[in-house]
């Protein structure tokens, strides 16, 4: 990078020396000059250190003209960013139009203003220095949102639990390098666990840092990991009043194997979806309080369900409804059960990944690209052997 405090160097490329010592006389003063009398010569001179910061390019000169030079520079990535400006004798738009094709940012024409070479000179400088700053500002925001994209993934489930007669499968496709999705586990004992996801509002940075808050808060909750109700609500508590423009949905359910039985609620929530042996069909739980994080005096509520083998539940984000085709139709709950009602059979495992093939087809995009949303699932068979 160039030192701001030293004079910027420009190479002058002209086949007429009268017109180099003229532009040499206008700009000597505030910068370093460097001279090629040739289109050879300037391709040589550009690669020696200190580089140019700018190239003032003569459209007319004999072998290699300015528009062959110009093409070569930009094909290059050593030299694709310095700027080149032609100076030309020539006024026709058409000759103008084949230059900016070839990559110039301007023209200075013939004979020479010294204040236009001044103007123009230092404005185009200018707006490289800011082009990379950009880029360099960019590259740090870059590196930190992988860096928290990694601290995002580190506080997510790195295995799901192993639990007697139960099978558990999570995805988790994030929309952008860091995501307002979440879901962890309660690991009561080998026949017990609570199970937790959750869509912050928004997307990015702020989504994420709130993501993050839901992996203390739920931590909180693992001496009544039993209770549904009474999770969500303290969660609620712990979100309330921490942040204005979010909110938080969230579903949770407690599976007790030795009884048989799932406890479910949620809190602005898409529906559970379960898939029962008993009645052939996916069906819609509904058990759900506000929004979390905006209403402290809420209470929320569960329901019990009774489970048998072959039943299947689905926990997910709204990321799924709303993934949209080229007709910008979103996905939707009836689709999404159709889906589960004709793939139920499969294991926990070829489920998820079927389904998100699906979501795939439907999009007409690859997995992971083009989302609207993040999208988070977790598919739960009750196996019970």
């Amino acid at each position: 990078m160039t030192d701001p405090g030293e004079k910027k160097l420009v190479l002058v490329v002209d086949d007429a020396p009268a017109n180099l010592q003229v532009v040499n006389s206008i700009l000597k003063d505030d910068f370093k000059i460097r001279v090629a009398t040739s289109g050879a010569k300037a391709l040589e001179l550009v690669k020696v250190k200190p580089y140019p910061d700018l190239i003032l390019l003569d459209v007319m000169m004999p072998e290699m003209d300015g528009y062959e030079v110009c093409a070569i520079l930009k094909a290059s990535p050593e030299t694709k960013d310095i700027p080149v400006i032609f100076l030309t004798g020539k006024t026709e738009a058409d000759d103008e139009t084949r230059g900016f094709k070839v990559g110039a940012v301007d023209y200075i024409h013939k004979p020479f203003s010294p204040a236009v070479v001044q103007a123009r000179v230092h404005t185009h400088l200018v707006l490289r220095e800011a082009r990379e700053q950009l880029a360099r500002q960019l590259l740090t925001i870059n590196n930190e949102l992988e860096m928290a994209r990694e601290i995002q993934l580190s506080i997510l489930p790195h295995q799901t639990p192993k639990i007697r007669g139960l099978g558990i499968a999570a995805r988790y496709l994030p929309m952008n390098s860091v995501a307002g999705d979440f879901y962890d586990f309660i690991l009561v004992d080998e026949k017990r666990v609570g199970i937790l996801v959750a869509d912050v509002s928004g997307h990015g940075l702020p989504a994420a840092l709130i993501a993050s808050m839901l992996k203390v808060a739920l931590s909180a909750q693992t001496a009544h990991a039993s209770d549904p109700a009474r999770v969500l609500n303290g969660l609620n508590h712990s979100l309330c009043g921490k942040f204005k423009y979010h909110f938080v949905t969230a579903a949770y359910i407690f599976v007790d194997m030795e009884k048989q039985i799932m406890r479910y609620a949620a809190g602005g929530h898409p529906p559970l979806l379960l898939w029962q042996a008993a009645t052939g069909s996916a069906s819609e739980i509904v058990q759900n309080g506000l929004l979390l994080g905006m209403f402290p005096q809420e209470t929320y509520s569960a329901v019990e369900i009774a489970v048998q083998p072959g039943d299947k539940a689905i926990l997910y984000t709204d990321g799924i409804l709303e993934t949209s085709n080229p007709s910008d139709e979103d996905y939707g709950i009836e689709l999404f059960k159709q889906f589960v009602d004709s793939q139920h059979h499969l294991d926990a495992n070829a489920f998820a990944d079927l389904l998100l093939d699906e979501l795939a087809g439907w999009s007409k995009h690859a997995k992971g690209f083009h989302q609207k949303d993040d999208i988070t699932l977790l598919a739960i068979d009750f196996q019970m052997p």
